[in-house]
């Protein structure tokens, strides 16, 4: 197989290409990985595997049609897996547009170039090819305490200008699949974390900042509640719906772990009071702070994965408990790759270049 994977500089990405050029008998006789390297993409996170024969790096957008349609017909792509989005709902809130033209935009133009490909290839590669899109569980909007988990069949209802953007772009290939038989994949994910997750996300950024003896924000009261997906796990499941799904399908994936805010936060704290403790005997938990709530913050996400489960036995590996202890560990031995995009990347940004 030869295949494309957009936005493979980011935190998912980069874990799925890590983990497809690492396994044992691997299908891949090429992957070639697409990314704007915006703030998220960090080149770093795969510099390991650049000397790897099979994999091939082009910077660009999505939605640079030229790029894209030349990427596909150069290396004779067989698949697709569509990870380039924006995708901080703070910052979405904060300027929703770069996530309409990333999102909604670059899907488009994505699925537009990757249509006249596939059109035009010989029977045999068309029916195999595929282009899988990776989304959220966010499109589906919140939960009560007491509402069943999302399936596939929940009804959309966004609450964000991030997810709002998601389920559009989910709209986009379902709507590529009916009309032009386009044969697409779409996964929607709960929140992952594990490795090379950006610092300004929940788990790393809660671990770096009691690292640093800064203050652990928590919005509101800290009880909103999310299914947590060791990001290993996640790749793994993309990999098996893209090699083994039912064409047209979508598949929900999450990590069987519902816990508010506030526990993973205090998870955090005990573990690294236990591996890292602070030179002044303080715990870390003092270190919280509840700060005002985000605008239109979503109560509870949980994902039923069901299907997932029963049509290609896939299953989390990690526990959040065994989950959680190899992500702190990987903070505390990279801390330098933190320091690194704190450092630089969010510099160039107040600077406006990068």
């Amino acid at each position: 197989m030869n295949l494309l994977v957009t936005g493979g500089c980011g935190f998912i990405g980069s874990n799925f290409i890590r983990q497809r050029l690492t396994e044992k008998n691997s299908r891949l006789t090429k992957l070639v990985n697409l990314d704007a390297l915006t703030y998220a993409g960090n080149p770093a996170n795969l510099a390991d595997l650049a000397g790897d024969p099979r994999y091939v790096f082009a910077h660009g957008s999505i939605g640079d049609a030229a790029l894209v349609s030349r990427l596909l017909a150069e290396h004779q792509i067989d698949a697709i897996a569509n990870f380039a989005a924006e995708s901080h709902v703070d910052r979405s809130i904060d300027s929703p547009e770069p996530f309409v033209q990333t999102n909604v935009v670059g899907t488009l133009r994505l699925l537009n170039c990757t249509r006249l490909y596939w059109s035009a290839l010989p029977a045999a590669k068309k029916e195999a090819f595929r282009f899988l899109h990776v989304s959220t569980d966010e499109v589906y909007g919140t939960l009560g305490p007491k509402d069943p988990a999302f399936t596939e069949e929940t009804p959309f209802a966004p609450n964000s200008p991030y997810a709002a953007s998601k389920a559009a772009s989910d709209h986009f290939v379902r709507s590529y699949q009916h009309t032009f038989k386009l044969p697409t994949l779409t996964t929607n994910c709960s929140n992952n974390y594990g490795p090379y997750h950006f610092p300004e996300k929940l788990i790393p950024l809660m671990i770096l900042n009691a690292l640093e003896g800064k203050p652990l924000p928590v919005y509101g009261d800290g009880m909103q509640i999310r299914d947590w997906l060791y990001v290993e796990d996640h790749a793994t499941a993309i990999w098996l719906v893209l090699q083994r799904g039912r064409v047209g399908e979508t598949y929900n994936i999450g990590g069987l772990n519902e816990q508010p805010n506030i526990e993973i936060v205090k998870t955090i704290c005990s573990l690294l009071e236990r591996k890292s403790p602070r030179a002044d005997g303080k715990r870390y938990t003092d270190q919280i702070t509840y700060v005002a709530d985000r605008p239109g913050h979503d109560r509870r996400y949980a994902i039923d994965c069901t299907k997932v489960q029963r049509e290609l036995g896939w299953n989390p590996r990690e526990s959040f408990a065994t989950g959680i202890e190899k992500t702190v560990d990987w903070y505390l031995k990279n801390r330098s790759w933190a320091a690194d995009i704190t450092d630089k990347k969010y510099q160039r940004e107040r600077l406006g270049v990068g």
